[in-house]
């Protein structure tokens, strides 16, 4: 019989809630169709379950009927996106993350002081192109797995970051990029979201005891790939992401006495709870959860949705 070790804190984040939420809401009251700029979440089984209830999910606005309601995902969008939304008269929810939205306001604060800034992060990732909208002649993209030279016209620099990243690959970027600039400046606070670190550091706790981990999260979501690197990092045997139970592989057991299991934080439980129940058919029923903090933050619904007025 084997032994799994359920890490926690998992699943979503309340900026995912919030975001999902936000999606319902507007189904709820406004009916559908209700089109969403981009996955309003990187999970499949959540944007599958909103298609179901009357969610359109689109890449661009172009895709979105003159007048319709749009809302814009939990990962941010450019500045330049809402000017086109208001120039369409479209009707519109911003879904963005708080913590999304804190890092777009330092990159306005710094790119008007003065700094160049460093946006440490994946340059294909929305969250990326929404930041960097927000002052792209003065933000250079730089990622976090092969930092290179910044070439900028300012003595100026300071940098910032995508908030799904490692924390440990984050503050490894920012030393090679401190060694060429000294004069580094940091950031009010620090951008790696409270959520995506105490993930990592619940996976670090139960990873040495692990011959294998299985992360449950969709391939194009961020933080649950850094899950996946942060468990092999601290020592698991194998680490896997799996959308699904169905897409793990009895092969994986081989050998094993104890498995290691999270999620990413768009993850509903029920997509963990589903993994256990594979692995208990399989001989790891024994589940012991492993805490290394309780999560209590909340965050508002939009305005859009916490008062009588329509969007727009």
């Amino acid at each position: 019989m084997g032994q799994v070790l359920l890490a926690a804190p998992r699943g979503y984040c309340a900026g995912v809630e919030r975001a999902i939420i936000t999606v319902e809401e507007a189904l709820r009251r406004f009916g559908s169709p209700v089109y969403v700029r981009k996955q309003i979440v990187h999970n499949t089984f959540v944007v599958d379950d909103l298609s179901r209830r009357g969610a359109i999910f689109v890449d661009e606005l172009d895709e979105v009927p003159d007048g319709a309601l749009v809302v814009f995902s939990a990962h941010g969008v450019s500045p330049a996106v809402k000017q086109e939304a208001a120039r369409r008269g479209l009707r519109t929810i911003d879904a963005t993350c708080p913590l999304v939205t804190k890092v777009h306001k330092e990159a306005v604060r710094m790119a008007e002081a003065g700094f160049e800034i460093v946006l440490i992060g994946h340059a294909e990732h929305e969250e990326v192109e929404g930041t960097l909208g927000e002052a792209p002649e003065r933000i250079h993209v730089m990622d976090p797995a092969s930092p290179g030279e910044v070439r900028t016209g300012s003595r100026r620099l300071s940098w910032l970051s995508q908030t799904t990243l490692a924390v440990d690959e984050t503050l490894q970027a920012v030393e090679k990029l401190r060694e060429r600039h000294p004069d580094l400046v940091d950031p009010p606070s620090d951008d790696i979201c409270y959520a995506s670190q105490n993930r990592q550091e619940a996976i670090t706790s139960i990873a040495p005891r692990c011959e294998l981990v299985i992360v449950v999260g969709s391939a194009n979501s961020s933080n649950s790939q850094r899950l996946v690197d942060v468990a092999l990092n601290a020592g698991a045997g194998a680490a896997y992401l799996v959308d699904r139970a169905a897409h793990a592989d009895e092969r994986w057991l081989d050998g094993v006495r104890t498995v290691g299991v999270s999620s990413g934080a768009s993850v509903p439980e029920g997509l963990v709870a589903e993994l256990l129940d594979w692995l208990a058919a399989r001989g790891f029923a024994d589940v012991q959860p492993v805490t290394v903090t309780e999560e209590t933050l909340t965050f508002s619904l939009p305005l859009e949705l916490r008062s009588n007025r329509k969007p727009g």
